[in-house]
């Protein structure tokens, strides 16, 4: 069993309820060959900006066809929302409401965004809804599961897809290219990055007419996040939507059958796998948890990922009365489990000892 020991962190990063990194070893053999063999690169996307193109170079909107993203959205007239007053408040229902959490990613990014800023909007992707641009009315061709005119762009000779966070960067790109006969329709943003992996598209541009809150990100980058991501995306849709009481449960029953990952390393002189631990205000010492790669890399920290299971997480918190629980997704959305929430990864099957 997992049985843990507190050494130093090298570099405390920021995060939630004044926690601060701290780092746990442990000698599980799964977690530490699995981290032995992690792929360094999996922390480190190589493809955020490789071979970026210039966004004045872009030759106009087209169309594509697609159907079937997923379950129905609801579709709103984008076009009708470009109304001259602006100030007007016209919200959008709570199902279509904007991507927060990727629109705050976007709006710190540069002119410029260097890899690392490009990693917390890509993070942001694997989360909540987009927005698609659709040439006539989404809301009719999707009750008559019509093929729905998609809206592209090209940039040299490759077509990016084109999608949005939120309504005011559909007003702006609306506003920027005079569109009429446009409608709008949110979808699972893995929905979307689905579509696109499934063409010969270069990637995909966010929100093009809101610079400098705009990105692109390539093809690779986006193939490599679905590849290492959770198939059904479980914990990570929880935490992007609505908090309720019942969120802690939801989350925990869903990480048995989730793929989760810890962050390692090796602590300078020594040959003993250190995982990351966060510390908060109070003393409490919890596991960070991740629900990709990606959210290790966006820390910063240098760590690479390892595969935890359920069951690990158990056997390390029966091990160990003072770690106070989990933190999971430390760069947000997170959440924190204590261990009354975690009993049930707790319950000791009968053929496991420590």
């Amino acid at each position: 069993m997992a049985l843990f020991s507190r050494r130093p962190a090298a570099t405390p990063a920021e995060t939630p309820e004044g926690a601060s990194d701290d780092t746990t070893s442990v000698d599980d053999t799964g977690v530490a060959n699995a981290a032995s063999d992690a792929d360094p690169a999996a922390s480190q996307p190589s493809a955020v900006a490789d071979d970026e193109p210039d966004f004045d170079a872009v030759v106009g909107i087209s169309m594509s066809s697609f159907q079937g993203l997923g379950a129905p959205a609801p579709a709103a007239n984008a076009a009708a929302e470009t109304a001259a007053d602006d100030d007007a408040e016209a919200p959008p229902r709570p199902s279509v409401q904007d991507n927060g959490p990727l629109v705050t990613a976007l709006s710190k990014l540069p002119e410029r965004p260097e890899p690392a800023e490009l990693l917390q909007v890509a993070r942001q992707l694997l989360q909540g809804h987009l927005f698609l641009r659709v040439k006539g009315d989404a809301k009719r061709m999707l009750a008559e599961g019509e093929n729905i005119p998609l809206a592209i762009t090209t940039i040299g000779d490759k077509q990016y897809v084109l999608a949005y966070s939120g309504v005011a960067a559909l007003r702006a790109s609306l506003a920027a290219d005079g569109a009429t006969d446009t409608s709008a329709m949110a979808q699972p943003a893995q929905a979307v990055l689905r579509f696109l992996l499934s063409g010969t598209y270069a990637g995909l541009i966010i929100d093009p007419a809101s610079a400098p809150a705009r990105a692109l990100l390539s093809r690779d980058l986006i193939a490599q996040m679905m590849e290492q991501a959770d198939p059904e995306f479980s914990v990570k849709k929880l935490l992007a939507a609505r908090r309720t009481e019942s969120t802690p449960d939801e989350v925990v029953a869903a990480i048995p059958s989730s793929r989760l990952w810890i962050a390692v390393n090796k602590p300078e002189g020594s040959d003993q796998v250190g995982v990351a631990e966060a510390r908060t205000a109070d003393g409490d010492r919890l596991i960070e948890v991740f629900t990709h790669p990606i959210e290790i890399a966006a820390l910063g920290r240098g760590d690479r990922p390892a595969p935890v299971t359920g069951a690990q997480l158990g056997a390390a918190l029966r091990a160990d009365p003072e770690l106070a629980g989990i933190l999971i997704d430390p760069a947000g959305p997170w959440i924190r489990l204590n261990r009354d929430h975690l009993a049930p990864l707790m319950v000791e099957a009968p053929d496991d000892g420590d």
